[in-house]
């Protein structure tokens, strides 16, 4: 059977933590718009409080680009080794034979008090959520501008790239470092007509929210900190395909002269 023609026609995205969440979300999203996808997880544990993607996830995740018609190279890479994207952007490459579209989406979540979080954690989220954005930039932009017809990038941030969340001041860092590479991203390849843009969802239904930590953190503070978490809207938890909308909205021309910009997706948590 062949496809319906979507916005993404012939196009190929490059998504990193694709196994499950938001990155299994965008691939499929993607596809059902008509891109391919290469997909990235690192499928192995890291030192977190929730369980760690798998390759199986990573399987069903190419299985589910496959139901909607595409095709998925999946990659089991790790966004803290460069050689390692290098190697993913290249297979997908040979198979493809074009890079349109960047999501550079991995993440880890670990949660404590600022002055209480440890080495080993710090390092972790600086890595993974910072390195590994601009890992992914240096593994594909190359790629973008030698074509030569422009493309998209998008970083997924979190509002706690925008504002001082509690109890995750290593992930706030991260978040923010992250936007920070967005905009300077956005100045340096607008001449190649590559936009770059972050986005920056509140809660999202993933296994990140199975942090305990987190969890009792909120609670013991919940007399003074509480306000910080309302919403203006009356939700509290998107699913990762809520994301995904903007996500297609922006990998899409629709976009066409958007970059630079941080988008929230987030029930007005910033009290506009």
């Amino acid at each position: 059977m062949v496809p319906p023609m979507g916005r993404l026609e012939g196009k190929v995205a490059f998504i990193t933590g694709a196994a499950r969440g938001q990155g299994r979300a965008h691939a499929v999203r993607l596809a059902s718009e008509g891109a391919n996808i290469i997909g990235v997880d690192i499928c192995a544990p890291l030192d977190v409080k929730y369980a760690p993607a798998t390759l199986d996830d990573l399987h069903e995740t190419a299985d589910l680009v496959a139901a909607e018609g595409r095709k998925m190279t999946a990659v089991q890479a790790d966004v803290r080794e460069l050689d390692e994207l290098e190697e993913a952007v290249a297979r997908g490459l040979a198979d493809f034979g074009r890079l349109d579209v960047v999501i550079a989406n991995a993440g880890v979540l670990t949660a404590g008090l600022l002055w209480e979080i440890t080495e080993e954690h710090w390092q972790q989220m600086i890595d993974v959520n910072l390195t590994g954005v601009w890992h992914t930039m240096k593994a594909t932009v190359p790629t973008l501008i030698e074509q030569g017809q422009g493309g998209s990038i998008i970083i997924v941030s979190s509002v706690a790239g925008l504002r001082g969340v509690p109890f995750v001041g290593h992930y706030v860092a991260a978040k923010h470092g992250a936007v920070g590479l967005c905009r300077t991203l956005a100045n340096e390849v607008g001449a190649y007509k590559i936009r770059v843009n972050s986005i920056h969802p509140a809660a999202v239904d993933t296994r990140m929210n199975d942090d305990p930590d987190l969890f009792e953190l909120v609670i013991r503070f919940a007399d003074t900190l509480a306000p910080i978490f309302m919403n203006t809207l009356p939700y509290t938890m998107m699913d990762p395909s809520d994301v995904s909308n903007l996500v297609a909205f922006l990998a899409s021309d629709e976009s066409l002269y958007i970059t630079g910009a941080q988008l929230p997706i987030d029930f007005g948590t910033l009290g506009r």
